[in-house]
């Protein structure tokens, strides 16, 4: 009698120490995201040496600073997706007599920066109709950025873009942002061209 006791009092605290807390559903999925109609505008502003086409649902901020310089002159650009929380920052530099080796150096350092987090970075070559070349990254895992990429025309321009998203990087739950915004990346990618 006295086991059964000493069984019943332990059995009553772990069922009550069990019960701290209250009941709540959880979630079974994200949240549903609804994306925007893709259509496109082109950005081909006075005193910029590039243009392309971009979505009707980004905004364009052209008053950049970085670290504390401002870098409207220098032509770089940010591109805002706010129902996304998503930025793809660009940066433009006008090269100088053998310089493309470092700028390129410098893009391939800033993909690999995420190799610590990145379960794998793809590099491909690519080039549009407008003659315009290029590398697009493709950085998967748990990284603040997925997609880089630079464009250059070999002996003047050198443009570099890299989209982030504003949140905490969790690979399956922005994998349909990121999609929807590799279309977009792709688009301007496409359209680009130098004046």
């Amino acid at each position: 009698m006295y086991r059964f006791l000493i069984s019943f009092f332990i059995s009553s605290l772990l069922f009550l120490a069990a019960c701290n807390s209250p009941f709540g559903n959880k979630n079974k999925g994200y949240s549903s995201i609804i994306f925007p109609e893709k259509t496109y505008q082109a950005f081909s502003q006075q005193g910029y040496p590039y243009t392309f086409e971009f979505p009707t649902y980004a905004q364009i901020d052209n008053n950049v600073n970085y670290f504390g310089a401002s870098k409207k002159t220098d032509s770089w650009i940010n591109i805002h997706f706010p129902t996304m929380g998503a930025t793809l920052y660009i940066s433009y530099s006008k090269m100088k007599a053998q310089q493309l080796d470092t700028l390129i150096r410098d893009a391939y350092t800033f993909a690999n920066n995420h190799n610590s987090r990145a379960s794998f970075i793809d590099d491909s070559l690519f080039s549009n109709e407008q003659g315009v070349e290029g590398v697009f990254f493709h950085i998967g895992g748990e990284v603040a950025t997925s997609y880089q990429f630079f464009l250059t025309d070999s002996t003047t321009h050198f443009f570099r873009g890299a989209l982030y998203i504003d949140t905490t990087p969790n690979e399956d739950s922005l994998a349909p942002v990121n999609a929807f915004l590799y279309q977009d990346l792709k688009h301007l990618v496409n359209t680009f061209r130098w004046k």
